[in-house]
């Protein structure tokens, strides 16, 4: 008895569907990293941020406390009476209704 040899044509759906199916995780795997590289991308641009903001908000205290100082009247007088300015007698000052 002889034993019939079953030819086993493979079915080229098969093979397109294998590609396909290896093409889609390729794309699912590119968009996962590009997905994770944005995320600390971003985790850096908000830990700068934060630094930026920190800083300004020291160098907006510093300032404040300066022109506070500058603008004492204690240093305004000092500076006036250097040049040679004085107040104005009563003669002098004429007040406008």
């Amino acid at each position: 008895m002889k034993k019939k040899r079953v030819s086993k044509k493979r079915n080229p759906m098969i093979g397109i569907l294998w590609v396909v199916a290896v093409v889609v995780l390729m794309a699912e795997l590119l968009v996962y990293t590009w997905c994770r590289v944005q995320y600390v991308q971003t985790g850096y641009e908000i830990t700068e941020a934060t630094q930026e903001h920190l800083h300004l908000k020291e160098l907006y205290s510093k300032l404040k406390i300066e022109r506070a100082r500058l603008r004492s009247p204690e240093r305004i007088t000092r500076i006036a009476r250097q040049r040679g300015l004085v107040m104005p007698d009563s003669k002098q000052v004429v007040v406008i209704p």
